[in-house]
């Protein structure tokens, strides 16, 4: 079954179809990581992309019922250069077109997949499609010049109700933009007492339900999207400890005053080189984002870089000068991904007992 991925700029790449059998356009992007496809297809920061996996063999271990980060993944596409057939692991339940089948998720493989990431590193992140054989390539491309990508992502992917997910320790309220379940996984194995809400919850909302602290969540797309987080993190700051990752990190940055800007083509693997810039250390991490916080607009702010990305000298963290509150670009829970800064959650839970201490010695 030919499939063809085509690309906003008239590039085609001619494959074998496999998976689920919509024509879905999206941002076409790519991922270095050598493992963790399962992960990555149900990451939410991934909403409406198409993924390139730049190792060259995946779905050779499978698709098992514990590695999902999402209950409904909401990519568009998966790229891949060969897709196994026979998956081979003691805890494989189905292979990856069978799962991609359940979910009618497209997929197309036997392509040159370097030749589309070495694309993508030269023009930047471009809109795609995978298709039939049969469409006109002059008729998709037309097409995808004119389309839009959404911008709603944020909305689509985050929880429309609260939940809690109990426990005997410290209060958190956890705001889905898009949360994966690695971070409340680690927030219950220390024992939080997490409430999940939705990204537009108020501030007011929040303090309601009487939180030791507050973590923002991961998401996709653009923080200026979200506008509703602005002015609730603004009346929450100074009031509970704060911890934000990725779009959490960029839309904490945002109400503090600073600005964001999107990247020519992100930073999405396994491996990315963080400095920790208080004590020289450097953690390999885990990434997926196509925006980073401006150093420049930091200038009149109170926020303090605190971590960078050896690769390109981007910012991967901040911290706030006067209020208990810090955030990080990468994703410490990993989920695929080195745990090398796994440490950032006994930190977040650190500064809400310091929090503590200091109200009662007030």
């Amino acid at each position: 079954m030919k499939r063809q991925l085509i690309l906003e700029d008239g590039t085609i790449f001619i494959g074998e179809g496999f998976g689920g059998e919509r024509m879905l356009s999206g941002e076409v992007v790519f991922n270095t990581g050598m493992t963790g496809y399962q992960e990555i297809l149900s990451d939410p920061s991934y909403c409406g992309q198409i993924v390139t996996l730049t190792y060259p063999l995946i779905g050779n271990y499978g698709i098992n019922r514990d590695d999902f980060e999402s209950i409904n993944p909401a990519i568009n596409g998966l790229i891949v250069k060969e897709a196994a057939d026979f998956p081979s692991n003691w805890r494989n339940e189905r292979s990856l077109d069978d799962f991609l089948k359940l979910r009618n998720i497209p997929g197309i493989s036997g392509i040159d997949t370097r030749k589309l990431t070495r694309i993508i590193r030269k023009y930047g992140t471009l809109k795609g499609i995978i298709c039939r054989i049969e469409e006109n390539p002059e008729d998709v491309i037309e097409k995808l010049r004119s389309t839009s990508l959404r911008t709603d992502q944020v909305k689509q992917v985050s929880t429309k109700t609260a939940y809690p997910s109990p426990g005997r320790g410290r209060r958190v309220v956890l705001v889905d933009y898009g949360m994966k379940h690695g971070i409340l996984r680690e927030l219950n194995n220390r024992g939080c007492d997490v409430i999940v809400v939705p990204y537009h919850t108020t501030a007011e909302e929040i303090l309601n339900l009487s939180p030791d602290g507050v973590m923002l969540s991961n998401g996709p797309g653009d923080p200026k999207d979200v506008p509703e987080a602005i002015s609730m993190i603004q009346g929450l700051l100074g009031k509970v400890p704060l911890f934000g990752i990725c779009l959490g990190h960029q839309l904490f940055a945002l109400s503090c005053g600073a600005n964001t800007e999107k990247m020519k083509f992100g930073h999405r693997g396994s491996n990315h080189p963080v400095k920790d810039l208080a004590t020289g250390k450097v953690a390999l991490t885990s990434q997926n984002h196509g925006y980073t916080v401006n150093e420049t607009s930091l200038e009149n702010t109170r926020l303090e870089v605190t971590h960078i990305a050896l690769n390109d000298r981007t910012i991967e963290g901040l911290k706030h000068k006067d209020y208990p509150a810090f955030t990080v670009q990468y994703h410490p829970e990993a989920s695929p991904g080195p745990e090398d800064a796994n440490g950032l959650f006994e930190q977040f839970l650190a500064m809400i007992e310091s929090d503590k201490l200091e109200g009662v010695n007030k």
